[in-house]
């Protein structure tokens, strides 16, 4: 897929005042500081379309593009970002899983993972919740340029190990890096084909 449009829609406070569409949409969501507008960037072949910032849970609102005029990209605000205040995380919580349960047109979520440490509780969780409430995902190993030698495949091979003490078969995985643009194509080939069939 070749990326000719990416327009920035709007930033909204929660999911009964995000835009109606028709569209299929794919959401993109993960722990705080993960990368993901690093990514969002890198997929859409922009420099800073998704704000990149030094200071995880940056993101605290819904932010939609509109793609080639064909799909919706959301960028999610992070998880687990202890900074913030309990009642502040818990509101987060509760606008981030509104809009995945209620989002009609939602056709899959993009759960983004450290590919340099252990798996997260705050991860494995989110994953469990996903999968608890039918929300198609696939997972994304960001970072891995980060990893040297066996250690690239060490770590994520222990990610899987840790998901699959739950699971008993995991979702499409890939593996990237934004700043060499690894996984790129095999991500927008899969939003591709999806959008080929909806």
């Amino acid at each position: 897929m070749l990326i000719k449009q990416a327009t920035f829609v709007g930033s909204f406070p929660r999911a009964s005042k995000c835009p109606p569409s028709e569209l299929p949409e794919y959401s993109f969501i993960g722990r705080s500081n993960v990368g993901k507008s690093s990514l969002i960037n890198m997929i859409l072949g922009r420099k800073d379309i998704a704000k990149v910032s030094n200071t995880p849970g940056k993101t605290q609102l819904i932010n939609f593009f509109l793609i080639n005029k064909t799909w919706n990209l959301v960028d999610l605000p992070g998880y687990g970002y202890a900074q913030l205040s309990k009642k502040h995380r818990a509101s987060l919580e509760k606008m981030i899983k509104t809009y995945l349960l209620t989002r009609e047109n939602l056709t899959c979520t993009f759960l983004l993972i450290d590919s340099r440490i252990p798996l997260q509780a705050v991860d494995l969780d989110f994953a469990n919740w996903l999968g608890q409430n039918q929300i198609p995902f696939v997972i994304v190993y960001t970072k891995v340029d980060k990893l040297k030698g066996e250690a690239k495949h060490e770590n994520i091979i222990n990610i899987k190990h840790s998901l699959l003490e739950t699971w008993e078969e995991l979702p499409e995985q890939f593996v990237t890096s934004s700043r060499k643009k690894q996984g790129r194509d095999h991500i927008l080939d899969f939003v591709e084909d999806i959008n080929s069939k909806y």
